[in-house]
């Protein structure tokens, strides 16, 4: 005798389910959603119809991430990539635990060897842990310290749009020191708006110097032709007084 199999459960919808399922586009059945767009914009209870042709022309999907609101709450986003973020959850992914890497150098270090370093802080930050950059002394180095300040400045300047200083340069007997940290993804979005921000006005300034030279130079040419035409239709007067 065959025994009857139990059948697959449903799908669940929504927040809770096992399977993180939701429903998208022409799944969508019901008359009027909340939309929410890629920007994150709240445009309130809409047509669903007008939701989806919002969701087509950004080229984009509308999730159902919401079904027991009243409408249902819909956000226009890539449900692909936010499957994959489910999916990443839903695993208990640890949390990256920070650590301490060290990277040491000295005031004579050759150039190509910074650049490796540089690299090196750069994966270290990017995987989310610290670096402790030292710059030791020895001999007559000692005298010139200044030097190894010079160094560390310039990784806290050229790693400034994926770090921040977590404690200054110090120098302690025969080395000096260093330690940035990675910034979060806020603090980088910030970061990079306010880079964008301070280049625009340094290219705003460089563009008015430009045009202030430029009309400089038009009304010093201006005033050198009105003074070449004076001087020859002086000549003529004098040629006749004489």
């Amino acid at each position: 005798m065959r025994t009857k199999r139990r059948p697959p459960p449903p799908p669940q919808f929504g927040r809770g389910g096992p399977q993180q399922e939701h429903r998208i586009n022409r799944r969508i059945r019901i008359p009027r959603v909340q939309v929410i767009d890629a920007e994150g914009v709240n445009h309130g209870e809409v047509d669903t119809e007008v939701a989806l042709k919002m969701a087509e022309d950004a080229g984009l999907d509308l999730v159902e991430v919401s079904p027991t609101a009243r409408p249902p709450v819909c956000k226009i986003m890539n449900y692909g990539q936010y499957k994959y973020s489910l999916k990443k959850k839903a695993k208990g992914q640890k949390a990256h635990q920070a650590k301490i890497k060290g990277i040491r150098l000295h005031p004579s270090t050759a150039e190509h060897d910074v650049q490796v370093a540089m690299r090196k802080a750069t994966q270290f930050l990017e995987k989310g842990d610290k670096v402790l950059i030292q710059v030791l002394f020895k001999g007559r180095e000692l005298a010139h310290t200044e030097m190894g300040d010079e160094q560390l400045q310039r990784f806290v300047r050229d790693l400034a749009d994926i770090s921040k200083v977590e404690s200054p340069p110090r120098r302690e007997g025969k080395r000096m020191h260093l330690l940035l940290a990675p910034l979060t993804p806020e603090e980088r979005n910030a970061r990079k708006k306010n880079i964008a921000e301070i280049r625009a006005r340094e290219e705003e300034a460089r563009i008015a110097k430009a045009k202030e030279l430029a009309a400089k130079k038009a009304e010093a040419k201006a005033a050198a032709d009105a003074a070449k035409e004076a001087a020859a239709t002086d000549k003529p007067g004098e040629k006749s007084r004489s």
